[in-house]
């Protein structure tokens, strides 16, 4: 994990934001002065402590943007149960960061997800339409592909045996998918998501060519059909950027740049 630089002017905030459901949600926030924001959001059986997110901030803090990287209900430090799908209940914690910092008098000037966030920034887009800067940062177009790999093929005959699976790695337990759990991400459709992402609203989608665990496809989906769509793929780039971090932090802040230019 990186560690978060320390950046002259830029202070480090910790902060607990309840979600609806009254599960207290644990972010770091850099606050470099700005009145504006970017909401940073990590991916699947991650943090606000992964690497992208950690120089993520770094970068905006230097761009003078203020930023607030976040556990989701389940993850990290926040509180709640690590739940295989629900996407849409991740989109309704990242509403409830937005609300905060809107009843703070700040302005939500962009939100960032990377994989499994990258879908939750688009799905809260096609929802709530009150932010103008989007970046999905190697999100998954399709929900029902990359279950197999993890799960194995039979999946759906285990869950409905079951109700659940257990899925271990060398041996140890890492985390249980309920039937729930899978349902809700079999059924969480997000092309008709994005069809419902407002045409004002600026989306950027990266993606690594060398992406083994969702496939650069995935960016071309989404650069087909969401409305004001911005696709840039870097090349070589896996799915961690393990060796591209800079590059995707100069991207990343640049359109967040252009777009804060636009509005202001």
């Amino acid at each position: 994990m990186a560690l978060a630089a320390q950046i002259p002017g830029v202070e480090q905030q910790r902060l607990i934001i309840p979600n609806k459901h009254g599960e207290k949600l644990v972010g770091i926030l850099h606050d470099s002065g700005s009145k504006e924001i970017v909401i940073l959001c990590h991916g699947f059986r991650s943090s606000k402590e992964s690497d992208s997110l950690v120089n993520l901030a770094g970068a905006l803090g230097n761009a003078r943007i203020s930023s607030f990287r976040f556990d989701f209900s389940g993850n990290g430090e926040s509180d709640g149960t690590f739940q295989y799908g629900y996407y849409w209940r991740e989109a309704e914690d990242l509403h409830a960061v937005t609300q905060h910092f809107n009843e703070a008098n700040r302005v939500v000037s962009a939100v960032v997800g990377h994989s499994k966030g990258g879908g939750v920034v688009l799905l809260y887009a096609s929802k709530y339409h009150d932010i103008k800067t989007v970046v999905n940062i190697s999100g998954r177009y399709d929900l029902k592909t990359g279950i197999e790999e993890r799960l194995g093929k039979d999946f759906m005959e285990r869950i409905r045996k079951d109700g659940f699976i257990d899925v271990k790695r060398l041996g140890s337990f890492i985390f249980r998918v309920t039937e729930d759990s899978l349902m809700d991400r079999l059924n969480t459709n997000m092309h008709e998501a994005c069809l419902q992402i407002d045409k004002d609203c600026r989306v950027l989608t990266v993606h690594g060519s060398s992406d083994t665990v969702i496939p650069v496809e995935d960016a071309l989906e989404f650069a087909k059909i969401v409305p004001n769509h911005k696709l840039h793929v870097i090349e070589g780039a896996d799915h961690s950027y393990t060796n591209h971090q800079d590059e995707l932090a100069s991207v990343v802040v640049n359109f967040i740049k252009e777009n804060l230019h636009q509005e202001s």
